[in-house]
């Protein structure tokens, strides 16, 4: 371009630029041009007073004229290097078997000089920088298309030992689980955007990444829930109004490798059950997802005797979902109707409700054998009490029944709720909650001193736990 019909003498250059230092560069001053991307990935060093030489030639054989002596600035980087060339490790590394001929052969015709057992590398093959390159090269001319498959040996007879972690089998159970309760299991991504992460809890600065993929991608996930919802919302936009999602994948509270955990995530949204002649269908209750989420606890192993309370997160409806636990400070699983600022967030339409179980909280089996224990067979008549109590208006039912189940452990086997009144003459602040309480006798048949001892027990733990005080009590014969 800076050549006339007048030009007489012409300066020719041809250099060779360090390639990181050019990538740094190059995204520093942002210019993009054929040199840059050449020198950053890497060029032939040796080829630069070659390519003066070529590029000489041409314009003498072109142009005419006389060319001067070259002038070299600099030195000529050094890139020499070898490696040792192991003919037995193609065996180890790739499972072929080569001869050594044919691979001395091979890497000789890719312009390697061999020097006994060291091989140096061309000056063309940046890429080369080690013994298992020398491999792949070798494997590369010899084709992998005919590598065979063949089965690792036994280090020891008979059936192997099972190699699943319990975490992977309880991974494995769960999505079994949930294919059969007939969710249908998605996979999204471990990143969200930050408002999506902020409705959960989470969007600060721990869980963002330096380089996203795109804007909404921008934190990772704390919460399965917002990639269901995403989904559903997805669907719903094409139609499908009613949809049962599930989804196992890691959740993060941090950057940290101890603040990753594994979660299990239902989501129910619309109807329960497709229209028919005999009304059938209804619409999805949070008793929908408790079902299904003891079905999948219960199929990871969980303890059947569980508690269910209130205060999860804020995500969730505040009156309308439950914590199942074992104690006050453990917590396996939450489900319940979504709180409607999160539906309206993520535009989801019709009755939405969700689960979302820890399989790491829930504790292994003391036992770990498969076989069942044996039967215990109870032939004694069992007998069912029922209580009344007058308790505050806050009070909790799950409370009194865990108050009451606490006042024997031995004999009492169940304690359910049938009843709750409120207003009337108990006033305002006063309700009345009604108990049954099963026992079940183990040695002897239980007398009528035996039965009103159990009861006064219940009465006292359940005034101390609650504050509550007997209203009725009836016995009867199960």
């Amino acid at each position: 371009s800076g050549c006339s019909e007048s030009t007489t003498s012409v300066f020719l250059e041809a250099a060779f630029f360090e390639t990181v230092r050019t990538a740094y560069t190059g995204r520093a001053l942002k210019i993009n041009s054929d040199a840059r991307y050449r020198f950053e990935r890497g060029i032939d060093p040796a080829w630069t007073p070659l390519g003066v030489e070529a590029a000489t030639a041409m314009i003498l054989d072109l142009c005419g004229g006389e060319a001067s002596e070259v002038v070299m600035a600099g030195a000529m980087p050094d890139h020499a290097r070898a490696y040792r060339l192991d003919t037995d490790r193609i065996q180890s590394l790739v499972g072929m078997e080569i001869p050594e001929a044919t691979q001395r052969q091979s890497l000789t015709a890719l312009g390697f000089v061999l020097d006994g057992k060291m091989a140096h590398v061309p000056s063309w093959r940046p890429d080369v920088l080690g013994e298992a390159d020398l491999v792949e090269e070798v494997a590369r001319i010899a084709s992998l298309t005919k590598l065979k498959g063949k089965p690792l040996p036994r280090v020891l007879p008979g059936v192997p030992k099972p190699i699943l972690s319990p975490v992977q089998k309880r991974e494995q159970a769960a999505r079994r689980a949930g294919a059969a309760l007939g969710f249908h299991e998605c996979v999204s991504y471990s990143f969200i955007d930050q408002a999506a992460a902020a409705l959960f809890g989470a969007g600060s600065d721990a869980t963002r990444l330096e380089n996203p993929i795109s804007a909404d991608m921008s934190h990772m996930c704390p919460d399965l829930l917002p990639g269901l919802l995403a989904a559903a919302r997805r669907n719903q936009a094409r139609g499908f109004a009613d949809l049962a999602l599930f989804e196992i994948g890691p959740v993060f509270s941090g950057g940290e490798p101890e603040e990753q955990d594994l979660q299990i995530a239902g989501l129910l949204i619309g109807r329960s059950a497709p229209k028919d002649v005999h009304a059938s269908d209804r619409d999805v209750d949070l008793f929908d997802v408790k079902a299904d989420a003891l079905a999948i606890l219960g199929a990871i192993g969980a303890p059947e005797k569980t508690q269910i309370r209130r205060g999860a997160a804020s995500w969730w409806h505040p009156g309308r979902h439950g914590q199942i636990c074992l104690g006050p400070k453990k917590t396996l699983a939450v489900f319940g109707e979504l709180h409607p600022k999160i539906l309206a967030a993520f535009d989801i339409k019709g009755p939405a409700v969700a689960f979302t179980i820890w399989p790491n909280e829930v504790p292994l089996p003391r036992n770990s054998s498969a076989t069942r224990p044996a039967l215990k067979l109870k032939d004694l008549q069992a007998v069912e009490r029922d209580f009344a109590f007058v308790v505050d208006h806050k009070t909790e039912a799950m409370d009194l029944v865990n108050a009451a189940q606490g006042a024997d452990k031995t004999l009492i086997t169940d304690v359910r709720v049938f009843d709750e009144f409120l207003g009337g003459s108990l006033g305002v602040d006063r309700k009345s909650i009604a108990i049954r309480v099963r026992l079940q006798p183990i040695e002897v048949t239980l007398t009528d001193a035996d039965i009103e001892a159990v009861g006064s027990k219940i009465v006292a733990k359940v005034a101390s736990a609650t504050g509550g005080a007997l209203r009725v009590q009836n016995c009867k014969f199960a």
